[in-house]
C-alpha cells in the first residue's frame, strides 16, 4: 500500500505533537520538514530520517507531498494552506485556522476548490470528558440548554512575550489571550451549544503587560440563536495554569467540566463521569508538556482515516469557520464597544 508523503511545516515547539503521531500511523510518513531557522529544521529532518528546507515553496515544488501540516505562527495560517491547496496538498493546521474570517473563508475556498481536504487542530474535543458531555447533549437527556459559563486563568508572564518575535502582536498573533489560551475552551462551549450565534458583546483589555499590543483579559457574553446564553472569562496573568472550567445549565441537569473531568449531574439523581485516563499515554518526546496527552494523536488520526475513506474528518475547515468566526467577533466587539449581531 502506498503511503501517504507528509510534510511539516514549522519545527517549533507543537511540531512533536504532529511528528510523533504521524510516525505512529502506518500508512504515512513524514518526507520533508521545513523552518525558517535552518539548524531547527536539520535537527528535525535527522531526527525523522527525511529531507529539509527553509523555504515551504522550494520543498512543495521538490518533493511529491500529498498533506502538509502547519505548525507557524498565526498569521501564516491563511498563506501558506491556500498556497498549499492551490497545489492540491491536503492540509492540516493548528490552531487558530487564521487571524481574520476572510482568511478563514478564503482557506475553505481554496480546499474546495481543489478538491482537498482541510482540518484544524481543536484536541480538546477528543478529551473523555468533552465526549462525554457532546454525546449526552446530543442524546436529549439533557434537555435544552439555559446558560453557560467558562473560565480561562492562566499565566503568560512578559518574558513569554518577549522571547517571540510574533506573540502579543496584532498583526502577526491575531489577539492574546482570547486567540491563543482560552480558543480551545471557547471552542468547545460552542461546539457543546451547536447552534448559530445571534450576537456577541465583549471587553478586551490589557491590564497587567508592559511588553504586548493585545488583551490579556477578556469577558462577555454569546447568545446563541436557540435561546442559550454564554458568558466567558478570560485572563493570562494569573500565577499558574488554573484548570479550565465549564458550567452548562441545562433543563434536565448541571454540567461541570474541571481541566479534561467532566461531571454530569442531573436533576433525578442520576450522575456521569468522565476523565482521560491516566494510563492512556503518549509520548512526545523531550520537552512536551505533559498536560497534551493523546487528544492530539487522536484527532491526527481521525485526519488520515478521513483521507484513507474520502470522507471529511470531525473538524474540517467549514467547522473550524464557526469558532472563528466568534472568535474575531468577540474582538471586533471589543475594540469597538459595539454588539456585534450575526
Amino acid at each position: 500500500m502506498k503511503k501517504i508523503e507528509v510534510a511539516i511545516i514549522g519545527c517549533g515547539n507543537i511540531f512533536a505533537m504532529h511528528g510523533q503521531s504521524i510516525k505512529e500511523i502506518a500508512n504515512a510518513e513524514i518526507v520533508a520538514v521545513c523552518d525558517i531557522n535552518e539548524e531547527r529544521a536539520k535537527e528535525k529532518a535527522i531526527q525523522y530520517n527525511c529531507n529539509y528546507y527553509v523555504d515551504y515553496k522550494e520543498m512543495l515544488e521538490k518533493e511529491k507531498i500529498d498533506v502538509i501540516h502547519i505548525c507557524l505562527p498565526h498569521y501564516l495560517h491563511a498563506e501558506v494552506a491556500i498556497y498549499a491547496s492551490n497545489l492540491g496538498k491536503h492540509v492540516l493546521t493548528e490552531k487558530p485556522m487564521s487571524i481574520s474570517i476572510e482568511d478563514g473563508e478564503n482557506m475553505v475556498k481554496a480546499a474546495k476548490d481543489n478538491n482537498v481536504t482541510l482540518g484544524v487542530i481543536f484536541q480538546n474535543r477528543y478529551n473523555a470528558g468533552s465526549v462525554l458531555i457532546k454525546e449526552t447533549l446530543k442524546s436529549g437527556l439533557l434537555g435544552i440548554i439555559k446558560a453557560g459559563k467558562l473560565e480561562v486563568t492562566w499565566d503568560r508572564s512578559d518574558e513569554y512575550y518577549t522571547k517571540s518575535d510574533w506573540k502579543g502582536t496584532w498583526d502577526k498573533e491575531g489577539g492574546g489571550v482570547i486567540i491563543d489560551q482560552a480558543i480551545h475552551t471557547m471552542d468547545l462551549m460552542r461546539w457543546f451549544v451547536d447552534d448559530e450565534i445571534e450576537y456577541i458583546n465583549a471587553n478586551i483589555s490589557n491590564r497587567t503587560h508592559e511588553v504586548i499590543e493585545v488583551e490579556d483579559s477578556a469577558e462577555g457574553v454569546i447568545k446563541y440563536k436557540n435561546g442559550a446564553i454564554t458568558a466567558f472569562h478570560a485572563i493570562n496573568y494569573y500565577t499558574y495554569d488554573a484548570p479550565v472550567k465549564i458550567e452548562i445549565h441545562c433543563e434536565n441537569g448541571l454540567i461541570n467540566m474541571i481541566g479534561d473531568r467532566a461531571h454530569i449531574k442531573f436533576n433525578d439523581g442520576k450522575e456521569l463521569i468522565a476523565d482521560n485516563d491516566p494510563n492512556e499515554t503518549f509520548d512526545y518526546g523531550n520537552g512536551v508538556k505533559g498536560y497534551w496527552g493523546t487528544s492530539h494523536k487522536k484527532q491526527i488520526n481521525n485526519f488520515y482515516n478521513a483521507l484513507e475513506k474520502g470522507i471529511q474528518p470531525h473538524i474540517n475547515g467549514e467547522e473550524a469557520l464557526k469558532t472563528q468566526k466568534m472568535i474575531c467577533s468577540i474582538y471586533d466587539s471589543g475594540k469597538k464597544g459595539v454588539v456585534i449581531k450575526f
